[in-house]
């Protein structure tokens, strides 16, 4: 029982008094549903529960069912059907799909083309003690979506930690000058089978496919100063490469012409030595002889000297004794033309300067 405002009793509110009956004089008439009508809602809602268990798998993708957050299968591309939830739910997962992370910058999808360094990321120290500032593009696809999704709580800041310590360990062992240079390609390839070896021992589900330097180049403030000494040492290098492609090519040549005047020296050797066991040999057969018969051989040995040597004169000598009666017949012809060479030869040795 309750009191009213004047000190009389209130009775209680129940479905038979007055106050009931106005109230529901004072509400609209409403519809109520028929059992059949309720039976018919309820079959409706089951239904359109029971069909938000179908999902679709597009091609390249790979779901996973998860019955009471517990891994129960996968299911390859196509229409499929779980259990609704909270049941069953399903995750599905690109597992073709190459994607990249940037590690060391972050380029701005609004404006491509712009870029932002992040240098606690890309500022790192080689094996000789310099500062490097390398940005680095890694390519990776999903290789084992159940690991992918539940074995990491974040499989990507895991990668980005992962890449920053395999390629801080391959630069730290090389010098400034191989990793701008030479070993860039090297820097690539063992960071990414470094990275690989962590990502699998993590049990991280990620396949590494490409690794690529973008950018390797010293810190800001000293990339200037860090230029000019790299230009004086690519100028230093082409200096030597010159150097030695000079060498390359005097030193063949003057190989070869030392061996050309060895060969010839060798032959006019030979041919001197020869010449020398002919006239040896001749003076042994004169000097024989000339044992034999001394007045002879002196004589002959002075007939073709004399022969030898007036053989070039253009003089003739005829004996003014004696043979008074003989005509002597003279090769003029012969004298004329041994004439007019000799003097063609003379006006062409005067003519040069």
């Amino acid at each position: 029982m309750a009191l009213s405002d004047s000190g009389r009793k209130r009775q209680r509110w129940s479905p038979g008094n007055g106050d009931w009956e106005e109230i529901k004089a004072r509400l609209p008439d409403f519809p109520w549903p028929s059992q059949k009508g309720v039976l018919a809602l309820v079959i409706a809602g089951l239904l359109l529960w029971a069909a938000t268990g179908i999902y679709i798998v597009g091609p390249g993708e790979q779901g996973v069912v998860l019955q009471f957050g517990r891994v129960l299968t996968t299911t390859g591309p196509g229409l499929n059907y779980r259990l609704p939830w909270p049941v069953q739910q399903s995750r599905v997962v690109n597992v073709e799909a190459i994607q990249r992370l940037e590690v060391g910058f972050r380029s701005d999808p609004r404006r491509p083309g712009t870029v932002r360094t992040i240098p606690t990321e890309s500022l790192m120290l080689t094996g000789d003690e310099n500062i490097v500032d390398a940005q680095l593009i890694i390519q990776y696809r999903i290789s084992e979506p159940i690991r992918y999704l539940f074995h990491l709580r974040d499989p990507l800041q895991t990668l980005r930690a992962a890449t920053e310590v395999a390629l801080r360990s391959r630069v730290g062992n090389m010098t400034i000058d191989d990793v701008l240079t030479v070993g860039r390609a090297k820097v690539q390839d063992e960071t990414r089978q470094f990275l690989q070896e962590l990502m699998s021992a993590y049990q991280s589900g990620l396949l590494i496919t490409d690794v690529k330097l973008q950018a390797v180049d010293a810190p800001e403030q000293v990339k200037d100063a860090f230029h000019e000494v790299v230009r004086a040492r690519e100028d230093r290098e082409k200096m030597i490469n010159q150097a030695r492609g000079y060498y390359e090519d005097v030193i063949p040549k003057a190989r070869g012409e030392a061996q050309e005047i060895l060969r010839a020296a060798e032959a006019y050797k030979e041919e001197r030595t020869l010449r020398a066991r002919g006239d040896a040999a001749r003076f042994s057969a004169v000097l024989t002889e000339y044992r034999k018969a001394p007045v002879v051989t002196r004589t002959r040995l002075h007939l073709e000297t004399v022969e030898k040597l007036l053989a070039k004169s253009d003089k003739i000598i005829m004996e003014s004794k004696g043979g008074a009666g003989v005509l002597p017949l003279l090769p003029l012809k012969d004298i004329n033309i041994r004439q007019e060479s000799s003097g063609a030869s003379k006006e062409t040795k005067g003519g040069q300067p």
